[in-house]
């Protein structure tokens, strides 16, 4: 299997040009590639965990990564995905933003010569003459289209300044650049990226011809990076000074079932034939296939030194009854309902709420997990053989108790 099929294999990919192309340029390591990161903050989140571990994927196989900082994007502000302007950030902050960008990077991916290559797109963009530009690509562009564009589209409605509507001219001119001047010959991103890489190539082709054409190349990872590393409408950083490898750790603990195994499917370094054997894992094994997840992403950021002793402490609060280190409360069969109890009844006996109101308003407002798993539905259940295997209850930060069917 080629890299270009472990990709599909681990469904990263979303929508190509020249599939064949891009199959033969990937699997024979010819691609010298590049995925950009703006510095709109301090620190890379786990939202950028797809991209990085897909630079590394093809840098292992022969390909030539290029990390492109956006010193100068980041001055404009990307509006995909957005509901309103992005914050405006001083040039000082984005540089510092970018220094920061660079020492994570390094964790992931082998810089140096003849290897990957880091660039700030501030030593392009920042030097540009406005009219000049203007007269260098602006026939390139069709308003019409631009407009038409989903990343503008979902703008329209509370409006769209001028200022974020460049933005798509400047993606395009980076892949514009990178191709003359770094040989790059392709381009990854979100799916939501795709009419701004899009812009990219047809610039390349318009002003360098069809033959140039044949040489471009955009790939598009799927835009499910960037919905991940988001809980409770905060960011999980790879700053362990932001968020420490025991919370990174147990943020990947806590991914949802229906998304452990796509997960460890498309950021993890485990063999195909491996995540294949565990995909009809369920219940308790479904909870080792979340451990694997947690331990594998902590590793990659944080060192296995750190991922050793945050898989520990973790499994140190999920001890078992009879340990000492758990309060525990014993169900009998007597207690069950239907052959299960509910989250609220559940609750209630371990002690963890006086009634099932309070019960009801912790799990409401997402104050509940079950082994590690927040829990929202009210309804939720859980049968005999959960109970057997025991469940440790969370109520809070501080409030546990481990409830076991005898």
């Amino acid at each position: 299997m080629g890299i270009y099929e472990e990709l599909v294999a681990r469904g990263l990919i979303a929508q190509v040009t020249n599939e064949n192309e891009i199959r033969d340029m990937l699997n024979n390591g010819k691609a010298t590639f590049y995925i950009g990161f703006d510095c709109t903050a301090d620190s890379l989140t786990a939202g950028h965990f797809m991209a990085l571990t897909l630079m590394k994927r093809l840098q292992m196989a022969g390909n030539r990564p290029i990390a492109l900082i956006g010193g100068g994007t980041t001055m404009i502000g990307d509006p995909s995905g957005r509901t309103d302007m992005r914050k405006m950030l001083t040039k000082e902050d984005i540089d510092h933003n970018a220094e920061c960008f660079k020492r994570q990077m390094e964790r992931f991916i082998d810089f140096g010569e003849g290897k990957a290559m880091m660039i700030n797109n501030a030593d392009w963009l920042l030097n540009l003459n406005y009219v000049e530009l203007l007269r260098e690509v602006g026939a390139c562009f069709s308003v019409n289209n631009m407009l038409r564009a989903e990343c503008y589209k979902q703008r329209m409605e509370k409006g769209l300044s001028f200022l974020e509507f460049n933005y798509m001219i400047m993606q395009s001119y980076d892949f514009y650049y990178l191709f003359q001047h770094y040989g790059c010959n392709m381009q990854f991103g979100g799916d939501d990226q795709w009419s701004n890489m899009l812009g990219g190539t047809e610039l390349i082709r318009r002003k360098l011809g069809k033959d140039a054409h044949a040489m471009t190349i955009t790939l598009l990872t799927d835009s499910q990076g960037h919905k991940m590393g988001k809980t409770a409408g905060n960011a999980v950083w790879l700053d362990p000074n932001k968020t420490s490898p025991y919370d990174f750790y147990q943020y990947w603990r806590n991914v949802g079932d229906a998304d452990v195994m796509k997960c460890i499917r498309m950021l993890t370094f485990l063999p195909l034939e491996q995540i294949e054997e565990m995909s009809g894992w369920k219940d308790q094994k479904l909870n080792r296939a979340k451990e694997i997840l947690a331990y594998e992403l902590t590793s990659l950021v944080h060192g296995e030194e750190e991922a050793k002793k945050a898989e520990a402490a973790a499994k140190a609060l999920f001890a078992g009854a009879g340990s000492g280190e758990t309060p525990t409360t014993e169900l009998s069969e007597a207690e069950l309902m239907d052959g299960g109890l509910d989250i609220l009844s559940l609750l209630v006996k371990a002690g963890l709420c006086a009634s099932k109101s309070e019960a009801r308003r912790n799990v409401q407002q997402g104050g509940v997990t079950v082994d590690g798993e927040k829990v929202t539905d009210i309804a939720k259940s859980y049968g005999a053989e959960e109970l057997k295997a025991g469940l440790l209850l969370r109520r809070g930060k501080k409030s546990y108790q481990k409830v076991i069917l005898k």
